[in-house]
């Protein structure tokens, strides 16, 4: 556990939370500013700053737990829709640097935005970038 993390002493047990679920490696805790009712998030009890620090055992595990979750939390809120949320990096929206993912139950006309705007690519530009990308 890192002392100077807020998410670390969340997923620990340091601070009182309202936990809908709790392993040895991850702590699912209710949003305190939640986008939509039921918004949860999924954190390690370890710290990991961002995914690419993320040991990939528990990268399997957190991924596994989410599809658990959503399954479940979608039977009992009787949402419409999923989304599952993960941002890196302060430009990719991140605000706290400890590895966590969102579970956000959608409902129609629940007016939380969650999208971006398309891109139009040339044709070539996609072929370089597959080139760029390709492993």
């Amino acid at each position: 556990m890192k002392d100077d993390c807020i998410f670390c002493k969340l997923a620990n047990g340091v601070f009182e939370t309202n936990m809908i679920y709790e392993d040895d490696d991850f702590a699912v805790i209710l949003d305190a500013a939640p986008a939509t009712k039921g918004h949860a998030l999924i954190i390690p009890k370890e710290h990991y700053s961002d995914i690419y620090e993320l040991d990939e055992e528990v990268a399997g595990k957190a991924f596994k737990l989410a599809k658990k979750l959503a399954a479940h939390m979608s039977k009992k809120l009787d949402c419409d829709g999923f989304n599952i949320v993960q941002n890196n990096g302060e430009a990719a929206g991140q605000t706290v640097f400890h590895f966590h993912m969102h579970l956000i139950p959608r409902y129609k006309n629940d007016n939380a935005f969650i999208q971006w705007k398309p891109t139009e690519p040339s044709p070539e530009d996609q072929k370089e970038l597959c080139k760029l990308l390709s492993m």
